[in-house]
């Protein structure tokens, strides 16, 4: 526990933000945009540079802490029940995705190969590749599963900073 609260105390957004410049985070939105046209599902990007220090030693996982953002920001609030959170938390390296109830049928594993090849990207410094990979995978499955064009933009397309 000691590590990961120093990590996270080390880890400020000013950090993150070197790795998560305008320009990328520019290019996650115009990604987001682009697969949703392809899709009816809606793809929302979290990114988090680190968590309280109360929620360090609250044992707050970030799977959990991705479930809390994907209620708190109403992606589970979607027409077609076809929300879909990617979040990522910095400091822990760690990607999450949680998706509606027009997912059930994806199998977790799925999701996190999904996680997996944006992490090995994250992992050689490559944050602008990995996340438009993370966006290009999850809209292909969204464009399997929901397939046509969105019925509107229900939510942001725009990364959100927690």
């Amino acid at each position: 526990m000691l590590a990961r609260l120093w990590r996270h105390s080390i880890t400020t957004r000013a950090s993150v933000g070197r790795v998560f410049p305008a320009s990328t985070l520019a290019a996650i939105e115009a990604a987001i945009v682009a697969s949703e046209r392809r899709h009816a599902a809606e793809i929302r990007f979290v990114l988090e540079p680190a968590l309280s220090w109360r929620e360090i030693c609250d044992g707050l996982a970030p799977r959990t802490r991705a479930v809390q953002l994907f209620a708190e920001l109403g992606v589970w609030d979607t027409a077609a029940n076809n929300g879909v959170l990617i979040h990522v938390l910095y400091a822990d390296h760690a990607i999450e995705i949680v998706a509606d109830r027009g997912f059930e049928t994806v199998a977790p594993a799925h999701w996190r190969e999904i996680c997996a090849t944006a992490e090995a990207e994250f992992r050689v410094g490559r944050f602008e590749a990995g996340s438009l990979a993370l966006i290009e995978r999850v809209g292909a499955l969204a464009a399997e599963r929901f397939p046509g064009t969105g019925g509107g933009d229900e939510l942001p397309n725009a990364p959100l900073w927690r």
